[in-house]
């Protein structure tokens, strides 16, 4: 086998062919045999076989390996396509799989790949911050996490690193968020309510704060505050027990106001004394949300009150005899006014026997004295109706007097002085007169109501109503028959003057008639008619005690008007009214 070679001068280079021709000429100067020589052929030529096969057995390994490379990018590009859930990033397609060599498709598979890995990094990172931070909300709500502790990065799930897994975690980290910020604006809330009631109960807003948690001290701030389940509840319950606290001192602060200014009222405290209170009293009937003024409901604020109370206990027991007659008083105006007649003087010696007995307690002689007046009142509200009618009553009475009185003046239609009044009163009183039976029948009709529901008898000034009522119709009736037998005896006057003037041709000077006989009204100054007395005047002489009322406030016998009695503009407005 012949090797041809050749010297390429251009080139400079040494060929097989060069070298093989200095082979057979360095032969031909040794003298090889053509066997020798076609075995060192043969030789060489396997040798160069050799060395061809190792290389392209170095080249398919390198091919191999290649390919190998070229499957894991691409494998590797299609988990972390498929992981981050998105088939191009910044505008790089994925190359085909099968366009170029291998290393054309390696080079176009590296840069994309090397940008799905820092990607990847990246949203590594993204998903690890977002569930550190729903872990930390989450411990710090479920209490297990105080705030300002650390946790360890979580692990991270890579085969799932897509932006619509990393939302899901992002709308669940707004959610807690959103709790979180909800719990805190309920807890600033809950701590506010806890300093008003801590500062209206005269207590420690940081000691009592604190006892729930430390981090709810005014020095911390608002995100650094425990909003955990435990702390919520716990200050649910504190402010629950302080308004608990609260209400039960404004009961008792506004019982001792109460104690207070019944027991001024009974010794006449001065206003300077009173004014040291007025911080106590200024509650009295304030509701809950409306004490707010710091340190109304302390402590030491009750205890001033109790103190104070005490004091004035002791002190009206001292007083105890002026205060009674002070409540005996009272309770006689009381009956004054409605015209109930009760025995003073006994039931201002039986205070005094109660006062001076060993077995003396003066509050309950006041509560008994309290109960008296109230009942007092409530039987006074229940004769009112009927005592405005009876003064109505009386009115008209006393305006029938001063219009008989007026009628037998001669001179009532003189130009005196005055006269134009008295006749619009004159007008006035007969209007009034009028109802006069409209209203004694009235009167009898409310009273027999009133004692049928009482069960008891009506007395105006100790003098049963329906027997005063009785008296005035059978004086009425009297006085009506009287003034029908004048009337009579004028006609037989007229007629025996008219026959007279005939027999005898001149007409007698008539003689003025008898007045008849004048009905007492029942507030008139005495006397009695056809041996009828005044029952209600003799009772009053008798007791003595409401022929006038108690320190001239009302007089309760009314004298009749003396004749031309000129009316004020008062009287005519008060006789209006009551003819209306």
């Amino acid at each position: 086998m012949g090797v041809v070679g050749h010297n390429d001068p251009l080139l400079g280079e040494t060929t097989c062919g060069s070298l093989l021709q200095q082979l057979q000429l360095i032969w031909d100067e040794v003298g090889e045999s053509d066997d020798d020589r076609d075995k060192m052929l043969l030789q060489l030529e396997q040798e160069c076989l050799d060395v061809y096969r190792r290389k392209v057995d170095q080249a398919s390994s390198s091919r191999a390996r290649l390919l190998q490379q070229l499957a894991n990018s691409k494998s590797e590009l299609n988990r972390l396509l498929s992981s981050l859930g998105e088939l191009s990033i910044s505008g790089v397609i994925v190359p085909d799989k099968t366009t170029g060599t291998i290393k054309e498709q390696l080079a176009a598979t590296s840069p994309f790949l090397e940008q799905l890995c820092r990607k990847k990094e990246k949203r590594v990172k993204e998903f690890a911050d977002v569930q550190l931070q729903i872990q930390t909300i989450r411990g710090e709500i479920a209490g297990t996490l105080q705030v300002g502790d650390h946790l360890e990065m979580p692990h991270v799930n890579e085969d799932d690193l897509s932006m619509k897994k990393l939302n899901e975690f992002l709308f669940e980290l707004q959610a807690l968020q959103k709790e979180k910020s909800d719990r805190l604006h309920k807890i600033l809330d809950f701590v506010s309510s806890v300093h008003d009631l801590c500062s209206v109960l005269g207590m420690d807003f940081l000691a009592t704060v604190t006892e729930v948690h430390p981090s709810l001290n005014d020095s911390v701030g608002a995100h650094s505050k425990s909003v955990s389940d435990e702390t919520i509840s716990r200050l649910s319950k504190m402010v629950t027990e302080l308004k608990e606290e609260k209400v039960k001192r404004i009961g008792k602060i506004q019982a001792l106001a109460s104690q207070l200014t019944d027991l001024w009222n009974l010794m006449d405290a001065t206003v300077e004394e009173r004014q040291l209170f007025d911080h106590v009293t200024c509650n009295m009937s304030s509701t809950l949300d409306r004490v707010t003024v710091p340190g109304a409901l302390a402590l030491d604020v009750l205890d001033q009150a109790e103190h104070e109370v005490e004091r004035l206990d002791q002190l009206k027991a001292s007083r105890m005899k002026d205060i009674a007659f002070k409540r005996q008083t009272e309770l006689e105006d009381i009956y004054a006014q409605a015209h109930i007649a009760i025995d003073t003087s006994a039931a201002r010696d039986r205070i005094l026997s109660v006062i001076d007995s060993s077995m003396f307690e003066p509050s309950e002689l006041l509560a008994d004295m309290e109960n008296q007046i109230l009942k007092a009142k409530e039987e006074a509200s229940s004769r009112k109706d009927i005592l405005e009618k009876v003064d109505r009553w009386m009115l008209a009475c006393e305006e029938e007097s001063w219009l008989e009185d007026y009628s037998q003046d001669d001179n009532r239609y003189s130009a005196t002085r005055g006269a134009h009044l008295n006749l619009k009163r004159a007008e006035k009183a007969r209007v009034l007169v009028n109802k006069i039976p409209a209203i004694v029948d009235m009167l009898v009709a409310k009273t027999q109501a009133w004692e049928q529901e009482h069960n008891t008898a009506f007395t105006y000034d100790g003098v049963a109503l329906l027997v005063m009522l009785d008296e005035y119709r059978i004086l009425r009736q009297e006085k009506e028959e009287e003034k029908r037998r004048m009337r009579d005896q004028k006609k037989i006057n007229d007629q025996l003057a008219a026959e007279q003037e005939k027999l005898f041709g001149s007409k007698p000077s008539p003689a003025r008639p008898q007045s008849a006989k004048k009905l007492p009204g029942p507030r008139a100054n005495g006397g009695a008619v056809n041996g009828t007395p005044n029952r209600r005047l003799s009772v009053q002489q008798q007791n003595g005690v409401r022929s006038a009322s108690r320190d001239g406030r009302r007089e309760s016998v009314r004298p009749s008007a003396p004749v031309n009695y000129v009316a004020i503009a008062k009287d005519d407005a008060a006789l209006q009214a009551s003819s209306n």
